[in-house]
């Protein structure tokens, strides 16, 4: 690109395309992916009752989205483990996160300015593994985009993906947390990453690689920090995504708008006729009082008269 070259750019570019993601930008996708594990419900728990469980779940969360690559490439589930290497720093990672003592490892990492550079780096890792899935699907699949689109979002958001058989394994069960249900942050910028680099991969996206793997980077390193010194929790996409979802798929049509409409005029039009006659029954049946039955009185006057005549024939006979 013409203008990153004019900026001075594309040596920063050529050096980001050739920058090694090991050990330090894996140690520091570790590093946050088991601190978001131990920050979750019930987990530091089981930490103390199921070592295993717990470290089972931390592998899951740092190599989900190669395994789940994996099994849609039809290609063996433990390939990803294969790395001992990997591994082992991972299994490293995870003791030191959750069994460190005076819990010294997760206090030092939990601090913001250094969360923050550890969360950036992740952000690092996740455009080469997005761009690793895409061409690891190209290179298998050729001209096809949208194969290449979802390799590309399943390595680079497996983990977030696959996060209701990660809760089995730790006994819990909540498909309502389902990713695809309510996507997260991590997952819609991922698959809007995997969109890029497959439109980049076919030529239908004009711009080099390691110019977009530049502009791809720097938007989601500043956008995390942004988001995690501001405390929010709203995608930079909500505005168009509630357009887009307005517009597209709120199911209302020309049609039912219109008789929503007339509808509304209709019972508009009730009600304000409706009131004025309401309000004089209100006040005629205020204004009237309940006529009182004449045979209910003609019968108490009687029972009256009949006391009266009794108390008097008393009398006289106490007189006599």
């Amino acid at each position: 690109m013409d203008l990153l070259e004019v900026l001075h750019l594309d040596e920063l570019s050529h050096g980001l395309a050739n920058l090694s993601m090991f050990p330090y930008f894996d140690m520091a996708h570790y590093i946050v992916s088991i601190m978001a594990l131990r920050e979750q419900p019930g987990v530091l728990q089981l930490s103390r009752v199921s070592p295993l469980a717990c470290w089972f779940s931390s592998m899951l969360f740092c190599f989900g989205g190669a395994v789940l690559s994996a099994i849609m490439l039809a290609e063996p589930v433990v390939a990803p483990l294969s790395n001992s290497t990997s591994v082992l720093l991972a299994s490293i990672t995870w003791y030191l996160v959750f069994y460190c003592p005076v819990d010294l490892v997760y206090c030092c990492a939990a601090l913001l300015p250094l969360r923050l550079v550890l969360t950036g780096m992740k952000e690092v890792t996740r455009t080469w593994k997005v761009l690793g899935g895409v061409i690891q699907a190209h290179n298998k699949y050729n001209d096809s985009m949208l194969v290449m689109i979802a390799i590309g979002w399943a390595k680079g958001a497996g983990g977030g993906l696959i996060s209701n058989f990660e809760q089995l394994v730790r006994g819990v069960w909540k498909p309502e947390t389902n990713e695809l249900l309510k996507m997260s942050y991590p997952t819609k910028i991922t698959l809007i990453g995997a969109v890029l680099f497959a439109l980049q991969q076919t030529h239908y996206l004009p711009l080099k690689k390691r110019h977009l793997m530049l502009i791809y980077t720097v938007f989601t390193v500043v956008n995390k920090a942004r988001m995690m010194l501001t405390g929010s929790s709203v995608s930079p996409f909500a505005a168009i995504e509630s357009t887009i979802y307005k517009t597209l798929f709120s199911g209302h049509s020309s049609y039912v708008a219109l008789t929503d409409e007339v509808e509304k005029t209709s019972m508009d039009k009730g009600a304000v006729n409706g009131t004025p006659s309401t309000k004089k029954s209100n006040e005629k049946g205020a204004g009237k009082h309940t006529p009182v039955s004449p045979v209910k009185g003609q019968s108490g006057s009687l029972k009256a008269k009949d006391e009266s005549e009794n108390a008097q024939t008393k009398h006289s006979k106490k007189k006599n």
